[in-house]
């Protein structure tokens, strides 16, 4: 009898263990996440000038209101998202905006979403299926916003994009790329 009471014990302790880890992995392949980014066009001395002219709009400040941020933007690179490990659509561009400040964007974006997915900027293109290892020399963006939708990514200073050849959604529990964008030139 204590023998079997042992086993259930041991079969619920693994159960409790089991099933939050289960959760954690699969969940997402069921739950999506969208998200709506705007671009960010607009510079930072033009969003504090509105802020200031919204708190107090009695006030007069004789000034014109900002440019056309669109003006100043241009772009350096883009691609459309192709299937790594999973399907993907969507495009991926990098922006220059007029204050200099770059951004990756994904526009019309879709992937199948998944545990702990990252945004990566990798020297390759095209990006193979390498499960299981790590692709050398990529630079991490931070973690995806949303497995549907329109979204931006600021980039470094002093990065220098032509190190790099593609953006990979990448899944960092089971470290597979699962969709990818090469970015060339315009």
């Amino acid at each position: 009898m204590s023998r079997s009471r042992g086993k259930l014990v041991l079969v619920g302790a693994a159960l409790i263990v089991a099933l939050p880890i289960g959760w954690y992995l699969l969940s997402p392949l069921f739950i999506d996440r969208v998200v709506q980014e705007d671009l960010p066009f607009v510079p930072a001395e033009a969003t504090a000038a509105i802020d200031e002219a919204l708190a107090e709009p009695e006030i007069a400040t004789g000034e014109p209101m900002p440019a056309d941020g669109m003006a100043g933007m241009r772009i350096l690179a883009q691609g459309d998202f192709y299937d790594v490990a999973h399907a993907g659509h969507g495009r991926a561009t990098v922006y220059e905006l007029a204050d200099g400040m770059r951004v990756l964007r994904f526009e019309d974006f879709e992937v199948l979403n998944g545990p702990d997915l990252k945004v990566w900027l990798v020297p390759i293109d095209p990006v193979p299926n390498t499960i299981g290892s790590e692709i050398d020399g990529y630079l991490d963006l931070g973690p995806l916003k949303g497995n549907i939708g329109d979204q931006n990514y600021d980039l470094p200073a002093g990065l220098l994009l032509q190190d790099y050849r593609s953006v990979v959604v990448w899944c960092q529990p089971f470290r597979v790329p699962f969709s990818a964008a090469a970015l060339n030139p315009p």
